[in-house]
């Protein structure tokens, strides 16, 4: 039953509930929790990338003044991090992630020891005299040496040090195929080593509740329930034992999504002294042992008509995960994410692909926001602007005869596409980047002996993943479903507890958009509780925009059962059906007679204070809870990004001058927190495309311990983005909505490296891989100008 009302909020861009606490400084993160008797926990880490620890020596470290304790993983004797596939041997491999490492070390950063001091200054001194050696091993650095028929085993139980080898979808008869085609075009590409780079770093506070029988683990993670599950494995506790509560939270982007080893870590010392223990990230650590992303290597060729319309695509995917799963996604996650997807918006009658996920001696992989869709499509984008070139058609052109455009659409990777706004978006951007005058600033700008391109990027961002979808990759947890409690206090006011977790989405005002329009009242009156295991059943938390698609549709689900009691309780009261009444602003009225109503906090009292008032068939209270499983396929967000760059000769900066983003997230809860996520998103994008990589040398040290070597965009970098909504109302939510987290990291790199190439047309340079920096820019520009030269 929709509530009457004039004015609704979804669909509006009401003010940000978040910001008044979080911008005068009033949040409370991770490291602003104190206890009486806090320690502080630092770690010993690994100083060599691959090796056998032949002795830990923490004797002068407990001998420092102020340190408390330090463990080995002897001391602690804790079970091991396990992420699990359902795939045989030869297709996936599994490998344990000990908390500390105990008798060999796979990076530089992986932790071996724990010291627990008065502060975490002490902690750091004990860390600086705490003696580890090791028989040092040769370091698997890259998919070369990972690879070679003489490698060195990183793990021994993986051959060829392959965690993952999976070929999907090979379609009969696709190499005669390609052997028939008017054109074929070739693709090789790789993509830096990223790191997600939150604001704020990782952390935890745990302590030991003896009223509770509870150990409380305050952490920054965006799966609170999860750690939950995992660290009462790891420290052998009953779940009920466990409580993580997540307060306000600086950003996660993917690199939250997964379970670390270090807050089990610092909770078992905790456990183990019985005193709270905290442990903050610092930003060395942060860069180069932390959950790094993205290192990917694609050889990719598609087949062409002469017309320009695809026929075959095949694909061989490389990603380098480092030196562990992750928990739960494991190793899998970027190579089957990539060739599950990598037909994305256009229409591939003939598809083959295969994904590979390797292990080497650095630090591991999780999900960055995106996860390989940044790659793939700007690989499947590279194909689309080279047969352009070979085949002598406009680039937008060639899409504009390949993209979707009939729905449902089956695709030849098995996943049913919903409705979309394919073309339609790629029409707008094309469109408002010709209104704007930058084709004509291009040529003017050629004319000037300037290099200026324009380049695009069509794609769709699946969201709304259910739990099939994740069975399909054959995963061992399972995630899809979430759940949510709605309810009314009797002063009429309202609590939602969800599963999901906001790390910077906006979801204490969307969820109570969603709520407010639900039940028909204030926005104000509607509070949102998350990030706490004990307040709800269980929660996979966020991750793949799933917060408003899956968490939002059992949010709104809860309340739409909610109403319907307040419904039922003033029908009762009134000796008539329910369905003679209707929600309205804070009350419940009788349909056809508009002054006859009871108010939420009258019914509220009834359900709660005059409980001997309410039918037999009605309980007392108000509360209803609900659950949501994402369909099978899940749902399509779609963008088209144009990008307009500017090459500089001297010193082969690539200057971004304009942007278009015309997005389509199905219903837009707030329009508002969709344009940031997109300029956030995008703001990524343009880093992994220009700017950020993590790089080893020979004896796989990483190099980018600090910001004086990890190159990240300012807001001078960025430029202004144009941002177009479209709207096509997802009919698997119950919003109608769709994700909208991930787009804008997803579309900027195809869009920005097409843009370059698009610059670099007349020099006959074809750039292919990211980040693209200067030097490589600059080389393309003066080796082109030489062969000029007479």
């Amino acid at each position: 039953m929709k509530p009457v009302q004039d004015h609704r909020l979804v669909g509006r861009s009401v003010p940000r509930r978040e910001d008044p606490r979080l911008l005068t400084g009033r949040g409370r993160f991770v490291d602003d929790i104190e206890l009486p008797g806090m320690l502080h926990a630092q770690f010993v880490r690994s100083t060599v990338a691959h090796g056998r620890i032949t002795s830990v020596d923490l004797s002068e470290a407990r001998a420092v003044p102020g340190v408390l304790a330090a463990f080995t993983a002897d001391d602690l004797e804790l079970g091991d991090i396990v992420a699990q596939l359902g795939r045989p041997l030869t297709e996936f491999v599994p490998t344990a992630m000990p908390v500390l490492a105990g008798d060999r070390v796979r990076f530089v950063g992986e932790p071996v020891a724990v010291v627990v001091a008065r502060d975490p200054y002490t902690a750091e001194d004990g860390v600086e005299v705490a003696r580890v050696t090791y028989q040092a091993l040769p370091p698997v650095t890259n998919e070369e040496q990972a690879l070679a028929a003489d490698a060195v085993p990183v793990h021994e139980q993986a051959a060829r040090n392959t965690l993952v080898d999976v070929t999907l979808f090979a379609t009969d008869g696709i190499d005669e195929i390609f052997d028939k085609a008017a054109c074929v075009v070739h693709v090789e590409a790789r993509t830096g080593r990223q790191n997600a780079l939150p604001l704020e770093t990782r952390g935890a506070v745990a302590h030991w509740d003896d009223r509770e029988d509870q150990l409380v683990l305050h952490t920054c993670t965006q799966v609170p329930h999860q750690v939950r599950t995992v660290a009462a494995g790891c420290l052998r506790l009953d779940e009920r034992a466990v409580r993580v509560i997540v307060p306000d939270m600086g950003g996660g982007f993917g690199l939250k999504c997964v379970v670390g080893r270090e807050e089990i870590a610092a909770a078992a010392a905790a456990l183990r002294l019985r005193r709270p223990v905290k442990w903050i990230e610092d930003r060395k650590d942060a860069l180069s042992a932390s959950f790094l992303a993205r290192e990917q290597h694609y050889t990719a060729r598609a087949a062409f008509d002469a017309d320009g319309r695809i026929l075959g695509l095949d694909a061989d995917i490389v990603c380098d995960m480092g030196a562990y799963s992750c928990y739960p996604f494991t190793a899998g996650i970027e190579p089957l994410m990539a060739a599950a997807e990598m037909p994305g918006v256009y229409r591939v009658p003939a598809y083959r692909a295969r994904g590979r996920a390797i292990t080497t001696n650095k630090a591991p992989t999780a999900p960055y926001r995106g996860v390989s869709r940044p790659q793939h499509v700007m690989v499947a984008e590279r194909l689309m602007e080279r047969a352009a070139r070979e085949l002598d058609l406009d680039p937008v052109e060639i899409r504009r005869r390949n993209v979707i455009t009939e729905f449902p659409y089956t695709g030849v990777n098995n996943i049913t596409y919903d409705p979309g706004s394919y073309l339609e978006s790629l029409d707008l951007c094309e469109r408002t980047l010709k209104e704007a005058g930058w084709y004509e600033r291009q040529a003017a700008a050629r004319a000037a002996g300037r290099h200026v391109g324009i380049g695009y990027s069509c794609f769709s961002e699946r969201t709304g993943y259910g739990s099939g979808a994740f069975a399909q990759r054959k995963m061992a947890v399972v995630p899809g479903f979430d759940l949510a409690e709605v309810r009314m206090d009797t002063s009429g006011a309202v609590t939602v507890t969800t599963g999901t977790m906001s790390h910077g989405q906006s979801h204490e005002t969307t969820m109570a958009q969603i709520v407010a329009d639900a039940l028909g009242v204030d926005l104000a009156k509607v509070k949102l509780h998350q990030g706490d295991t004990e307040r709800i059943t269980y929660g996979w938390g966020t991750f793949a925009s799933r917060s408003i698609a899956v968490g939002g549709s059992a949010v709104r689900l809860a309340a739409a059962k909610l109403g319907d009691k307040l419904r039922a309780i003033a029908a009762a009261e009134w000796g008539i059906h329910p369905d003679e009444t209707e929600l309205d602003l804070g009350r419940v009225r009788r349909r056809g007679a508009p002054d006859t109503a009871l108010t939420h906090q009258h019914l509220a009292e009834t359900a709660y204070l005059k409980s001997h008032l309410l039918p037999k068939d009605i309980d007392p209270g108000l509360t209803a809870g609900a659950v949501f499983d994402g369909s099978v396929d899940g749902t399509f967000s779609n963008a088209t990004h144009g990008a307009v760059v500017e090459l500089h000769e001297g010193t082969g900066q690539v200057e971004i001058l304009g942007y278009v983003c015309v997005e389509d997230c199905g219903v837009a809860i707030n329009p508002q927190v969709v344009e940031g996520q997109c300029r956030g998103g995008i703001a990524q994008g343009i880093a992994g495309a220009l700017f950020e990589q993590v790089t080893y040398d020979a004896q796989g040290e990483p190099s980018a311990t600090s910001f004086m070597d990890y190159k990240v965009p300012t807001a001078h970098e960025i430029p202004d983005v144009t941002i177009l909504h479209l709207e096509t109302p997802c009919a698997f939510t119950e919003t109608g909505a769709k994700g909208a987290g991930e787009g804008g990291t997803i579309g900027a790199p195809a869009a920005v490296l097409n843009a370059v190439n698009d610059a670099l047309r007349a020099t006959g340079v074809e750039l292919d891989n990211t980040p693209i920096t200067p030097e490589t820019v600059h080389r393309a520009l003066t080796s082109s100008a030489a062969e000029q030269t007479p």
